[in-house]
């Protein structure tokens, strides 16, 4: 016959319930926190394209920018190219190889 759960048992679930709402509200925490870098680096880096050019870039820098966790001052083609060498090597697929981030 199985005895009755006491007293630790219930506290250890508890404890693991609540260590699973902390890890999950931090990693949210975490990735709200990325997302407010990228979209303001590459707000900086898009500001000159206007309309259509610049959601564009905005979206296609943002992928880079979470792949890479940075993003180069200065516009495409600019300066700072040698800041984020992850985001400068980024390359689209097919056959011919462009370079992906703004």
């Amino acid at each position: 016959m199985a005895k009755p759960r006491g007293r630790g048992a219930a506290a250890a679930l508890l404890l693991l319930l609540l260590l699973v709402v902390a890890a999950a509200s931090w990693l949210q925490a975490a990735d709200a926190a990325s997302a407010g870098f990228c979209s303001s680096k590459c707000g900086v880096r898009c500001g000159r394209a206007g309309g259509r050019a610049r959601g564009a870039c905005m979206r296609t820098c943002g992928l880079c920018c979470e792949e890479c966790n940075c993003v180069p001052t200065g516009g495409r083609g600019g300066g700072g190219v040698n800041e984020c060498p992850c985001y400068r090597n980024m390359l689209t697929a097919g056959p011919r190889k462009r370079p992906k981030c703004p």
